[in-house]
């Protein structure tokens, strides 16, 4: 059996993915720190198919003792594909920021994935079908004004992981590296960026994608040979590319 690992995966987009990717008939790892919300998307999978594994690893991931002790629990099982989805963003002019929060986005956004995604290529690099999808954001390619720590965190995240895709290639390995860069999605994203309880998409945000399609987006990614799936924040149409950072590939000898 081969499992399917989302991280963030309590709401949102990981949560809609765990979905799409169920429909696909894939076995699933799900992790969040809300044990409650990943036991009701246990359940929903569970009526959907009752023949797909659903494991339950819950975790604080901005935490690195944490990190590493949840991918050392993924260790039994054979990873096909393993989604950093977790994040979240923060609105504030720099000057304004909270930094406790900021130190905790940076190890979230960065720390984490980062660790996660360097253990998941440490082991499965060589194994044929293997991907790993990293979840970047429209400002991890556009500095947005009032957000700029945020996409800071998100631009690490596009270059990371195009410059993976393409170390990857570089060495022959079957493994691929992909990024998904959203535009505004109906998630929680607001409401924790901004601190505040309720928050109105259609009431305050011009265009923007639901959870479900940005799922559908996901698994476009996921089919494709392409690196990157972008929404277009002008648009708000999705394409699939090449990477778009500039990679210089200087070999050691």
């Amino acid at each position: 059996m081969t499992y399917t690992v989302i991280t963030g995966a309590s709401s949102g987009i990981g949560y809609e993915t765990a979905l799409a990717f169920a429909k696909r008939g894939k076995n699933l790892i799900l992790t969040a720190r809300r044990e409650n919300n990943l036991e009701e998307l246990k359940s929903k999978v569970n009526e959907m198919n009752a023949d797909i594994d659903v494991i339950i690893m819950t975790a604080d991931l901005a935490e690195n003792d944490q990190v590493y002790d949840f991918y050392e629990r993924t260790k039994e099982y054979e990873v096909e594909t393993w989604i950093n989805n977790a994040g979240f963003g923060n609105f504030d002019s720099i000057s304004d920021q909270e930094l406790p929060k900021i130190e905790k986005m940076l190890r979230l956004n960065n720390e984490a994935l980062t660790i996660l995604s360097s253990l998941y290529v440490r082991d499965y690099a060589e194994k044929a079908g293997t991907q790993l999808i990293n979840v970047s954001s429209g400002g991890g390619y556009t500095i947005v004004g009032g957000a700029v720590t945020y996409c800071a965190t998100k631009f690490f995240v596009s270059a990371f992981t195009e410059g993976l895709a393409q170390e990857l290639q570089a060495k022959g390995s079957p493994m691929q590296a992909k990024v998904l860069a959203p535009a505004a999605t109906e998630t929680e994203f607001a409401e924790r960026s901004m601190d505040t309880e309720q928050f109105s998409y259609e009431e305050n945000v011009p265009q923007f994608h639901t959870a479900q399609e940005m799922a559908q987006f996901m698994l476009d990614l996921y089919e494709s040979d392409k690196v990157l799936g972008i929404v277009d924040g002008e648009t708000y149409e999705f394409h699939l590319r090449d990477p778009l950072y500039p990679y210089v590939n200087r070999s050691r000898n």
